[in-house]
């Protein structure tokens, strides 16, 4: 099993910079500037749903040699093993969302499909869902979370691309069969690549969104804009409680953000695909600037907030990120490689990849509940990967 140990520090510094034209080859969410300027799962509740993020500060940047001293070294307690097969015969399985009961709701981008699966392997078509669209990149039925309440509404929700743009909708799904479509947020920008499209519950009940800017880089720092953000709802898609800007806006300056987590104290992380220099993990707190497009991973610009850690793009293009056990486990598309990164509190300590280049582009991972395990998705029938459709697999892997 191939092991990349070139990142040795919490905030990572990259070799100079790939060239725009390097960037999109096989990234798939990279691209060159100059192309219209395209550029978890133990959840802490609170009665104050800002009460862990807000509480937050920043620990400092770290040089590329070494980690500040108020910074100690954090380590995860176990570690990934090798991945056994669940099922087989997917294309582009994009969004995976747990039921009570114990099996997964699995998305396709492209066939706008959703299935149930279970721990077994057994796979079976639940529905398809209404008015998704391509876009000849990214676009698609992306990803689908679960209601909290799910007992009691039978609710679960989508996030995929429309004919005007980009939306979050809610079906009813009685065990067996998806029906019922209603558009809960629309107004979301859409382009071919830049789409974001994951979306979760958090601990503290509410549905959660990333969005992309569009291939436009100036929505990410207009609070006006959908794109560009993460953003936070009720189940009826209306503005949070507590909400920094009394809109969905939750957090800005993002470039395309498609992976989000919640530690066992209640944070909430994400991963972000960056442009041609670098990817990154961000720990999100509300109201915050992530800076994009005048930021690039980390920077001196007053008031924008630095990554934890960060990627050469070659390495990453990340996707989905789950917590585990102590750390937090991040899928990379270009970078063929599943990263985990131990944190603690605010801090995150070493990142370190498994299974490089041993299954292809790896899309989505999470957390099986009850369990010290991982389901993994890859993505390589995708137009970045080499797989014809039906080539990608669902894993499980055993944290040991």
């Amino acid at each position: 099993m191939a092991l990349a140990s070139a990142l040795a520090v919490g905030l990572l510094v990259s070799a100079p910079g790939m060239s725009q034209g390097a960037t999109s080859r096989r990234a798939g969410t990279h691209h060159a500037a100059g192309a219209g300027h395209a550029t978890g799962a133990g959840h802490v509740a609170s009665a104050n749903p800002l009460a862990h993020t807000g509480q937050l500060t920043d620990t400092g940047r770290l040089d590329s040699t070494r980690r500040l001293a108020d910074s100690p070294p954090v380590h995860a307690v176990s570690e990934p093993g090798a991945p056994e097969t669940i099922s087989t015969g997917w294309t582009v399985p994009w969004g995976l969302s747990w039921l009570p009961e114990g099996s997964a709701l699995l998305t396709e981008r492209d066939t706008f499909k959703v299935y149930t699966l279970t721990r077994s392997g057994t796979k079976r078509l639940a529905g398809e869902v209404p008015d998704v669209v391509t876009t000849g990149g990214e676009g698609g039925l992306l990803s689908i979370a679960v209601s909290p309440s799910w007992k009691t509404d039978h609710y679960v929700y989508v996030m995929h691309t429309a004919a005007e743009g980009n939306r979050i909708a809610r079906m009813t799904f009685d065990g067996s069969t998806l029906s019922g479509y209603q558009v809960v947020v629309d107004g979301i920008k859409k382009n071919t690549y830049h789409n974001g499209g994951r979306i979760k519950f958090g601990p503290d009940g509410y549905l959660y969104a990333t969005t992309g800017d569009a291939q436009t880089p100036d929505l990410a720092q207009d609070k006006s804009s959908l794109n560009g953000k993460i953003l936070r709802m009720t189940l009826e898609g209306k503005p949070a409680p507590g909400n920094p800007f009394r809109s969905l806006v939750y957090s800005f300056g993002h470039r395309n953000p498609q992976g989000l987590t919640w530690d066992v104290q209640g944070r909430l992380w994400e991963a972000e695909l960056g442009d041609s220099k670098y990817d990154e993990l961000n720990l999100i707190e509300p109201g915050k600037n992530y800076g994009w497009p005048r930021c690039e991973g980390r920077c001196s610009t007053s008031g924008m907030t630095d990554p934890k850690c960060q990627w050469p793009v070659a390495e990453a293009s990340l996707s989905a990120v789950a917590y585990a056990d102590g750390a937090i486990y991040m899928a990379a598309l270009r970078g063929e490689r599943l990263w985990r990164i131990p944190v603690d509190g605010s801090s995150a300590g070493t990142p370190k990849a498994y299974y490089t280049h041993d299954y292809g582009r790896l899309r989505t991972v999470e957390s099986v509940p009850g369990t010290q395990s991982l389901w993994l998705t890859t993505t390589n029938a995708d137009n970045n990967g080499n797989g014809e459709a039906g080539s990608d697999k669902v894993f499980q892997i055993d944290l040991r």
